[in-house]
Protein backbone atom coordinates (compact mmCIF):
# COMPACT_ATOMS: atom_id res chain seq x y z
CA UNK A 1 0.00 0.00 0.00
CA UNK A 2 1.30 3.71 -0.48
CA UNK A 3 1.50 5.83 1.96
CA UNK A 4 1.07 9.41 1.19
CA UNK A 5 1.22 12.16 3.63
CA UNK A 6 1.70 15.94 4.26
CA UNK A 7 4.13 17.51 6.23
CA UNK A 8 2.73 19.40 9.01
CA UNK A 9 5.97 21.83 9.30
CA UNK A 10 7.16 22.22 5.79
CA UNK A 11 6.23 21.68 2.04
CA UNK A 12 6.56 18.38 1.69
CA UNK A 13 5.24 15.20 0.43
CA UNK A 14 6.24 11.97 2.10
CA UNK A 15 5.92 8.89 -0.27
CA UNK A 16 6.28 5.30 1.06
CA UNK A 17 5.70 1.71 -0.24
CA UNK A 18 6.84 -1.67 0.18
CA UNK A 19 7.92 -3.62 -3.21
CA UNK A 20 8.83 -7.62 -3.01
CA UNK A 21 12.03 -6.61 -5.10
CA UNK A 22 15.59 -6.18 -3.98
CA UNK A 23 16.84 -2.39 -3.97
CA UNK A 24 19.09 -2.74 -6.59
CA UNK A 25 15.94 -3.92 -9.07
CA UNK A 26 13.83 -0.87 -7.96
CA UNK A 27 16.73 1.55 -8.46
CA UNK A 28 17.06 0.39 -11.58
CA UNK A 29 13.29 0.66 -12.60
CA UNK A 30 13.38 4.34 -11.60
CA UNK A 31 16.23 5.03 -13.84
CA UNK A 32 15.81 2.41 -16.80
CA UNK A 33 13.71 5.05 -19.05
CA UNK A 34 11.77 1.82 -21.07
CA UNK A 35 11.75 0.22 -17.52
CA UNK A 36 10.13 3.50 -16.13
CA UNK A 37 8.42 4.15 -19.55
CA UNK A 38 5.96 0.86 -18.48
CA UNK A 39 5.25 2.08 -14.87
CA UNK A 40 5.30 5.69 -14.54
CA UNK A 41 1.28 7.20 -14.06
CA UNK A 42 -1.96 5.59 -14.13
CA UNK A 43 -3.25 3.12 -16.54
CA UNK A 44 -5.24 5.80 -18.50
CA UNK A 45 -1.52 7.32 -19.72
CA UNK A 46 0.87 6.13 -22.23
CA UNK A 47 4.86 7.36 -21.28
CA UNK A 48 6.91 9.01 -24.35
CA UNK A 49 10.80 9.23 -23.22
CA UNK A 50 12.34 12.16 -24.85
CA UNK A 51 15.69 12.24 -23.31
CA UNK A 52 17.02 10.21 -20.46
CA UNK A 53 20.53 10.33 -19.12
CA UNK A 54 20.18 8.42 -16.05
CA UNK A 55 24.13 9.50 -14.01
CA UNK A 56 24.85 12.44 -11.34
CA UNK A 57 24.61 15.86 -13.41
CA UNK A 58 22.16 14.05 -15.79
CA UNK A 59 18.51 14.91 -16.84
CA UNK A 60 15.14 13.74 -18.42
CA UNK A 61 12.09 14.38 -20.15
CA UNK A 62 9.24 12.78 -20.81
CA UNK A 63 5.55 13.20 -22.27
CA UNK A 64 2.21 11.39 -20.38
CA UNK A 65 0.06 11.05 -23.13
CA UNK A 66 -3.75 10.30 -22.67
CA UNK A 67 -6.56 10.76 -25.83
CA UNK A 68 -4.11 13.04 -27.95
CA UNK A 69 -3.12 15.70 -25.05
CA UNK A 70 0.43 15.62 -23.53
CA UNK A 71 1.60 16.74 -20.49
CA UNK A 72 5.58 16.91 -20.42
CA UNK A 73 7.64 16.53 -17.37
CA UNK A 74 11.45 16.84 -16.95
CA UNK A 75 14.41 17.24 -14.16
CA UNK A 76 17.85 16.48 -13.79
CA UNK A 77 19.47 13.69 -11.61
CA UNK A 78 21.59 15.30 -9.16
CA UNK A 79 23.22 12.08 -7.51
CA UNK A 80 22.66 8.42 -8.26
CA UNK A 81 23.72 5.88 -5.52
CA UNK A 82 22.75 2.29 -4.78
CA UNK A 83 20.09 3.37 -1.84
CA UNK A 84 19.32 6.42 -3.19
CA UNK A 85 18.14 8.64 -5.78
CA UNK A 86 17.93 13.04 -5.62
CA UNK A 87 16.24 14.65 -8.68
CA UNK A 88 14.10 17.79 -9.78
CA UNK A 89 11.15 17.27 -11.54
CA UNK A 90 9.05 19.80 -13.10
CA UNK A 91 5.82 19.31 -15.14
CA UNK A 92 6.00 21.64 -17.80
CA UNK A 93 2.85 23.52 -17.28
CA UNK A 94 3.97 24.85 -14.38
CA UNK A 95 7.26 25.65 -14.93
CA UNK A 96 7.44 27.50 -11.39
CA UNK A 97 6.77 24.51 -9.38
CA UNK A 98 9.89 22.47 -9.06
CA UNK A 99 10.07 19.88 -6.57
CA UNK A 100 13.30 18.22 -5.14
CA UNK A 101 12.87 14.52 -4.63
CA UNK A 102 15.20 12.17 -2.79
CA UNK A 103 14.09 8.85 -3.30
CA UNK A 104 15.29 6.00 -0.09
CA UNK A 105 15.93 2.88 -1.08
CA UNK A 106 15.65 0.45 2.21
CA UNK A 107 16.69 -3.25 2.00
CA UNK A 108 14.30 -4.87 4.12
CA UNK A 109 16.05 -8.34 3.29
CA UNK A 110 14.16 -11.29 2.43
CA UNK A 111 14.30 -9.15 -1.46
CA UNK A 112 11.92 -6.45 -0.05
CA UNK A 113 12.80 -2.66 -0.35
CA UNK A 114 11.29 0.29 1.05
CA UNK A 115 10.66 3.18 -1.25
CA UNK A 116 10.93 6.39 0.99
CA UNK A 117 10.53 9.97 -1.34
CA UNK A 118 10.06 13.08 0.04
CA UNK A 119 9.60 15.63 -2.17
CA UNK A 120 10.08 19.80 -1.33
CA UNK A 121 8.43 22.42 -3.26
CA UNK A 122 8.73 26.16 -2.91
CA UNK A 123 5.35 26.61 -0.83
CA UNK A 124 2.31 25.15 0.75
CA UNK A 125 -0.10 26.38 -1.70
CA UNK A 126 2.21 24.39 -4.69
CA UNK A 127 2.07 21.22 -2.59
CA UNK A 128 -1.10 21.69 -1.72
CA UNK A 129 -2.62 21.99 -5.08
CA UNK A 130 -0.30 18.88 -6.30
CA UNK A 131 -2.20 16.84 -3.64
CA UNK A 132 -5.47 18.37 -4.50
CA UNK A 133 -4.65 17.69 -8.44
CA UNK A 134 -5.00 13.74 -8.59
CA UNK A 135 -1.57 13.41 -8.06
CA UNK A 136 -2.25 10.20 -5.59
CA UNK A 137 -3.90 8.55 -7.79
CA UNK A 138 -1.60 8.51 -10.46
CA UNK A 139 1.26 8.01 -8.08
CA UNK A 140 -0.34 4.90 -6.17
CA UNK A 141 -1.49 3.33 -9.98
CA UNK A 142 1.79 3.86 -11.02
CA UNK A 143 3.21 1.82 -7.84
CA UNK A 144 0.66 -0.72 -8.42
CA UNK A 145 1.82 -1.42 -11.98
CA UNK A 146 5.28 -1.43 -10.69
CA UNK A 147 4.85 -3.85 -8.28
CA UNK A 148 3.13 -6.25 -10.65
CA UNK A 149 6.33 -5.32 -13.65
CA UNK A 150 8.41 -6.24 -10.52
CA UNK A 151 6.26 -9.31 -9.91
CA UNK A 152 6.66 -10.69 -13.85
CA UNK A 153 10.46 -10.21 -14.41
CA UNK A 154 10.78 -12.40 -10.81
CA UNK A 155 8.67 -14.93 -11.92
Amino acid sequence: MTHVEADAELPIIWITREFQAAPGRLLRAHTDPDLFARWIGPDSLQTRIEHWDARTGGSFRYVSIRGGEEYAFYGSFHQIRPDRLVQTFTYEGDPEAVALNTLWFDDLGDGRTRLRTRSLVDSFETRDGWLRSGMEIGLRDGYDKLERMLSDEAG
